[in-house]
C-alpha cells in the first residue's frame, strides 16, 4: 500500500461572508475539507465539534478579536497551524501574532497564489508537527495506545513500572480492548525492545498442533512434518513471547509451557536435544482464569507462574472521552489509507458514539469508523450510523433527576442494572459477570465501587 497523507482539515473564521466563500471555494477546489465560522466564539465551538488542523483567522472580529482568540484555539488544538488574515493590520499586529504562535500573516485582498503556497507550507508544518508528536509518543512506548482517561493513565503508569523488569505479566480484559497493544507497549519499554516480539494466538491453533507451534518439531516426527520447524519459544529468544487467549491452551501443552518457564529449556517434538531459551512471557485472556482453575481446565501452578503482575485492559464503555479521541485517531488513519480528506463527524453523531456501550470495545469502534470513512458523508451524519447505535435510546421507565450530572445518572443506572442481574442470577457473581459480558474481577471491582451487597436486593 502506498504511503498517503490525508489532507488537513481547514477552518476559516472571518466576519466577511465573501472572504469565507472565497477561501472555501479555493481550498475546496484543492481537495481540502473546509469549515467556516463568522466569529471567534463560533470558531471555538467549531473546533470542539470537528477538530481542525489549519486555521485562517481574521484579526478584526466582532466579540473576541483574532489575536485574543489565537491562544484559545491553540489551547484546544496544540498542533493547529494558524494563518492570520487582515485588511488593516499593523506591523505590531503581525509581530504579536507571531509571538502568540501564528504560522503566517496574510493581507487582504488575498492573492490566490500566495494563499495556496502558504496553505501548502502550513500543511507540511502540520504534518511534521504531527509526526514529531507521534514519535515522542512512541519513544514513551505508547504510540499504539490511545486515550487520556484516568483508567488509561493508571494503565500507562503500571506498564512503565513493569516493563523494565523480567516479570511475567497476565493481561485480563474483554475481547477487543487492546490486550495485544498493551503487550507490545511493555515490550517496547523493556530492555528486550531490540529483540523479537512473537505473538501466538492459542485459540486459533488446533490442540494437536499447539506443541509443534510453541516448541517446534524435527523432520519426520509426525505425519506431515516434512521439514524441521523452529518453535515460537525458540524464535522469541532474547525477546518477548505473547501468548494470547492462554485459557484455550490444552492441559498437556500447559504442562510443557510450565516446564519451559521453570527451566528455560526447550526440546522440539521428535527430538531429545535440549537447548536453552531466554524469553519473557506475556499472556492474555478474556476469560476468568481463576474460575478455569477451579473447574480443572487450567493448571493452578501455571496460573500463578504467569500471573506475577496482573494488568486489566479496561472496556471501552469505562473510558469516557477516550471514545472521541479514538474516533479522531481512526478517522485520520483510514483517511490516509484511502487517500481521502479528513472527514468531520457531526456533533449529534459524536454524542451517540460517546454514550453507546460498545460491547465489541475498541475493535468494534475501529471497524465502524472505517465503514463511516468509506461509506459516510462529510460530515458523517446520523443517517450514516447503523440502526444498532442510531436508534438506541434510554429504556422506558428510567427516572430522571434534573439535579443529576451525566456521570451521576450513568453510575445510578449501572448500579441498578448490576443489582438486577445479580438478583436474576441468585447473586452468583460468576454467572452475573457472564451475563453482563464482563470479567468476574471487573464485576467485583464494580461491587466495591458502588458498595453493592446482597442487602441491596429489591426484596431483601
Amino acid at each position: 500500500m502506498k504511503n498517503v497523507t490525508a489532507k488537513p482539515t481547514v477552518l476559516v473564521v472571518d466576519d466577511e461572508r465573501n472572504i469565507r466563500r472565497t477561501l472555501e471555494m479555493v481550498l475546496d477546489g484543492e481537495g481540502y475539507s473546509v469549515h467556516t465560522a463568522e466569529s471567534a466564539e463560533q470558531g471555538l465551538a467549531l473546533v470542539d465539534r470537528v477538530g481542525g488542523d489549519i486555521l485562517f483567522l481574521d484579526v478584526k472580529l466582532p466579540g473576541i478579536d483574532g489575536l485574543t482568540a489565537l491562544p484559545l484555539f491553540r489551547e484546544r488544538r496544540p498542533l493547529l497551524q494558524v494563518i492570520m488574515i487582515s485588511g488593516h493590520a499593523t506591523l505590531h499586529d503581525a509581530v504579536e501574532a507571531t509571538r502568540l504562535g501564528a504560522f503566517d500573516f496574510l493581507q487582504k485582498p488575498l492573492d490566490r497564489d500566495r494563499l495556496l503556497i502558504t496553505m501548502r507550507n502550513a500543511a507540511e508544518k502540520f504534518e511534521l508537527a504531527l509526526e514529531l508528536s507521534q514519535l515522542r509518543s512512541g519513544s514513551a512506548g505508547f504510540s499504539e495506545l490511545v486515550g487520556k482517561s484516568a483508567v488509561m493513565q493508571r494503565l500507562y503508569a503500571d506498564i512503565e513500572k513493569v516493563a523494565p523488569s523480567r516479570a511475567f505479566v497476565l493481561i485480563a480484559g474483554e475481547s477487543g480492548t487492546g490486550k495485544e497493544l498493551i503487550a507490545r507497549s511493555i515490550h517496547k519499554l523493556s530492555p528486550r525492545s531490540s529483540g523479537p516480539f512473537i505473538k501466538v494466538n492459542c485459540a486459533a491453533i488446533p490442540s494437536e498442533l499447539i506443541e509443534s507451534e510453541l516448541f517446534g518439531h524435527e523432520r519426520g516426527s509426525f505425519t506431515g512434518a516434512d521439514r524441521l520447524r523452529r518453535g515460537q519459544f525458540e524464535l522469541a529468544h532474547a525477546g518477548t513471547l505473547f501468548l494470547d487467549e492462554i485459557a484455550d491452551m490444552s492441559l498437556n501443552a500447559q504442562a510443557k509451557v510450565l516446564r519451559v518457564l521453570q527451566t528455560g529449556e526447550v526440546s522440539r517434538v521428535g527430538s531429545e536435544k535440549v537447548f536453552h531459551v531466554d524469553v519473557r512471557v506475556i499472556s492474555a485472556t478474556n476469560k476468568d482464569l481463576k474460575r478455569a482453575v477451579e473447574r480443572g481446565e487450567f493448571r493452578e501452578d501455571l496460573y500463578f507462574r504467569l500471573n506475577v503482575v496482573p494488568l486489566e485492559s479496561p472496556p471501552l464503555c469505562e473510558r469516557g472521552d477516550d471514545i472521541l479521541q479514538l474516533v479522531d485517531h481512526f478517522a485520520r488513519q483510514y483517511c490516509r489509507e484511502n487517500d481521502l480528506p479528513v472527514k468531520a463527524f457531526a456533533a449529534d453523531v459524536l454524542e451517540k458514539l460517546r454514550h453507546y456501550r460498545w460491547p465489541g470495545n475498541v475493535r468494534e469502534l475501529k471497524n465502524l469508523v472505517e465503514r463511516l470513512i468509506i461509506m459516510g458523508g462529510n460530515p458523517v451524519g446520523l443517517d450514516d450510523l447503523p440502526e444498532s447505535i442510531n436508534e438506541r435510546s434510554p429504556a422506558r421507565g428510567w427516572v430522571f433527576d434534573t439535579d443529576e450530572t451525566l456521570r451521576e445518572f450513568r453510575d445510578r443506572i449501572e448500579r441498578e442494572f448490576i443489582i438486577h442481574r445479580l438478583t436474576e442470577e441468585g447473586w452468583n457473581v460468576s454467572r452475573a459477570a457472564l451475563s453482563l459480558g464482563i470479567e468476574r474481577t471487573n464485576l467485583h471491582k464494580k461491587l466495591k465501587h458502588y458498595g453493592i451487597s446482597r442487602t441491596d436486593e429489591p426484596d431483601a
